[in-house]
């Protein structure tokens, strides 16, 4: 029987594990490990929020109400930097071809501001919630430290 993709019907079985394997090759290409590993990360600070120990009653006012300011202000810049960013937005940081550098807005003002947003989006969150979740948050800093050098690299 001839092995054609047209006359195989095996073939049909085999694609979806074919596109597959090529989208994964792709996301490897671009630092995908680097965004498997920041989402993840971020989960675990949302489940982090649930876990003790909360921070101590003498500080916990002030740092929930530092925590909310903190949270506007990482959802304005991150929102405000993705909107300038448009199309080029991407999770990876090896850039889509073709993609512009964007240097206006919140990127003439801070390197990376939808990094700084989300950090300070969730260190908010971390502040008005657990000392777990700060924890957290601080991984993921150092986290986004490494891959920002990453994604430097491709920017040059």
């Amino acid at each position: 029987m001839a092995s054609r993709q047209g006359t195989n019907p095996d073939c049909y079985l085999q694609w979806p594990h074919r596109a597959a394997r090529a989208t994964l090759r792709s996301m490897e290409s671009r630092g995908g490990g680097w965004v498997v590993a920041q989402f993840a990360l971020i989960a675990l600070v949302v489940v982090a929020c649930f876990v003790p120990p909360a921070w101590p009653d003498a500080v916990s006012g002030i740092l929930t109400v530092l925590g909310v300011l903190l949270v506007v202000c990482g959802v304005a810049l991150a929102g405000w930097a993705a909107r300038v960013m448009g199309r080029s937005l991407t999770p990876f940081p090896k850039p889509e071809p073709g993609a512009r550098l964007v240097e206006d807005g919140p990127f003439g003002i801070v390197r990376h501001p939808v990094y700084a947003g989300a950090l300070l989006l969730l260190l908010g969150v971390s502040f008005a919630t657990t000392i777990s979740a700060a924890l957290v948050t601080g991984a993921l800093a150092l986290l986004w430290t490494g891959k920002l050098r990453v994604e430097e690299s491709h920017l040059r």
